[in-house]
């Protein structure tokens, strides 16, 4: 699995399809064209799977649930993702996520609570990636 983080419009879409372009069968699972959080990849037949927009699929798992049972789905989910990528040699996963934990943090407790959510979604899969990459301004910088 290899999980990509960066801010807002700072090129991590772009910078995924250029690095990833060598590869002809991948799914794009976006939360930003109202894809539902994919939690088994056993239906998608291709051997990339991208999934885009994490912060978005956590905050709708905020707004039904509470913060511990948030994390223990994402967990879940991490697992499942992890099964199915290791199921053939193949098979490669990328996640991409909006840094979301810079500025101010927000009065309201619905906020706070996706911020902390997100910080803890993103320590989790960053643990479970074999790789991990930021993405500022259209450069990468590896730091798993």
């Amino acid at each position: 699995m290899h999980f990509i983080i960066g801010g807002a419009f700072n090129g991590k879409r772009e910078w995924v399809k250029n690095t990833y372009s060598v590869y002809e069968n991948k799914h794009w699972v976006s939360a930003y064209d109202n894809h539902s959080l994919p939690i088994n990849l056993i239906d998608f037949d291709q051997d990339v799977v991208i999934l885009e927009g994490v912060e978005i699929w956590l905050k709708e798992l905020t707004a039904t649930m509470d913060a511990d049972k948030c994390r223990v789905k994402w967990v879940n989910c991490i697992e499942e993702w992890l099964t199915w990528e290791q199921a053939e040699l193949q098979r490669q996963l990328i996640v991409i996520g909006t840094d979301i934990s810079k500025g101010i943090v927000p009065m309201e407790a619905a906020n706070r609570r996706w911020r902390d959510v997100t910080g803890w979604a993103y320590q989790d899969i960053a643990a479970k990636s074999e790789k991990v990459d930021v993405i500022w301004y259209g450069l990468n910088q590896t730091i798993k």
